[in-house]
C-alpha cells in the first residue's frame, strides 16, 4: 500500500505510539487507574507491528514471521501483567506519582520512548522493500525468541504461583528458574529483543543498522534503570538482613540462568566483568555485607 508519512514509518510509528500511550495517561491521572500501565505498553507493541505489516502490504514472509512473534509476545505479556495487577491490586510503582501530574507524565513520555525504540527492527522490516531469501540469521533470531519466551513466561507463571501461596507470604522467590537467576524473566525480555533484531539484519542496509538501538536501549534500561536496580533495591530492603537472602544473592546469577554451585564458586570479578553483577545492586544491603561485597581481591577470591 506503498508509504505512509515517511519510507520507514518511523514518524507514523512515533505518533502512533505517542497518541495511544496520551490516552492512557489521560485515563490514569482523571481517574486514579493505573491497573491498565503494563497493559497500554505492551499492546503498543502489537499495533505497530500490525500496521506497518499491512500498511506496507508485501506480505514477505520474514516480516509475516517478525511481526507475528512480536504479536504473540505482547499479547502474553500484556494479559499476563494485567490479570497479575487485577488479582495484586494497586501498582507500587505509582504510589508517589498519583498525585503528582508531573512525575506522571514523565513515566508516559519514556514509556513510549521505550515501546517506540524496541520496535524499530520490526518497524524497519516491515517498511522494506528487501525480500531476500531466508538465512541462518532467520533462523538463529528465531529460534533466540523461542528460547526466551518460553523462559520469560515460564519464569513469570512460577513466580506468580510462589507469590499467591499463602506458605510463601515474606518470601523472596527462588522456586524454578529463580533458583538460577534472581531475574530469569528480564534475561527472557533481553535474549527475545536481541533475538528479533537478529532475524531482522538480512534486509537491514546504512543507517537502517541503527535498529540496534531497539534491543540496546531494552538492555541499558533493564540493567541500569526501571529494571533490575529497582528490584535489587527492593529485595534488599526486604530481605537485607536475612542470612538466606545473602547466600541466595551470592550464589544466584543477576541475570543469566546458572547453577548456584557454579556461580556461587565463581571470582567475583569474573561476576562483575562478565555476569552483571554490578555494584549498584547491593548498594542497599547491611553496610557490613555490602561494603566486603566487591573488596578488590585476586581471582582467587570466592563468594558465597
Amino acid at each position: 500500500m506503498g508509504t505512509v508519512i515517511d519510507s520507514h514509518f518511523l514518524a507514523l510509528t512515533a505518533i502512533v505510539t505517542f497518541g495511544y500511550q496520551l490516552l492512557f495517561f489521560i485515563i490514569t491521572a482523571l481517574l486514579k487507574f493505573d491497573k491498565v500501565t503494563d497493559f497500554a505498553g505492551s499492546t503498543n507493541f502489537v499495533i505497530l507491528s500490525l500496521l506497518t505489516l499491512i500498511l506496507k502490504g508485501s506480505w514477505h514472509m520474514r516480516q509475516v514471521v517478525l511481526s507475528f512473534l512480536v504479536v504473540v509476545w505482547g499479547l502474553r505479556l500484556g494479559l499476563f501483567l494485567l490479570m497479575r495487577i487485577l488479582n495484586w491490586g494497586e501498582d507500587r510503582r505509582f504510589d508517589e506519582m498519583r498525585s503528582n501530574l508531573g512525575k506522571l507524565a514523565v513515566f508516559w513520555i519514556f514509556q513510549a520512548i521505550w515501546v517506540w525504540t524496541v520496535s524499530l527492527p520490526v518497524t524497519i522490516v516491515n517498511a522494506s522493500d528487501s525480500d531476500p531469501d531466508i538465512e541462518a540469521r532467520d533462523i538463529i533470531g528465531w529460534i533466540m525468541w523461542s528460547i526466551s519466551i518460553s523462559i520469560e513466561a515460564t519464569a513469570d507463571q512460577q513466580k506468580l504461583i510462589f507469590k499467591n501461596s499463602p506458605d510463601n507470604r515474606g518470601k523472596w522467590c527462588n522456586a524454578g528458574l529463580w533458583g538460577y537467576s534472581r531475574h530469569p524473566n528480564y534475561f527472557g525480555e533481553i535474549f527475545l529483543w536481541w533475538g528479533i533484531f537478529v532475524a531482522s539484519t538480512p534486509v537491514l542496509d546504512g543507517a537502517e543498522w541503527l535498529v540496534v538501538l531497539g534491543p540496546l536501549f531494552l538492555t541499558l534500561l533493564l540493567l541500569f534503570v526501571s529494571g533490575i536496580p529497582l528490584l535489587e533495591e527492593s529485595g534488599d530492603r526486604k530481605y537485607g538482613n536475612v542470612a538466606g537472602y545473602r547466600h541466595y544473592k551470592k550464589t544466584t546469577s543477576p541475570l543469566i540462568p546458572l547453577p548456584p554451585v557454579v556461580y556461587g564458586s565463581l571470582p567475583s570479578w569474573v561476576k562483575v566483568a562478565f555476569l552483571f553483577e554490578l555494584p549498584l545492586y547491593n548498594r542497599n544491603l547491611p553496610k557490613e555485607e555490602a561494603l566486603g561485597w566487591y573488596r578488590a581481591g585476586s581471582p582467587g577470591t570466592k563468594m558465597g
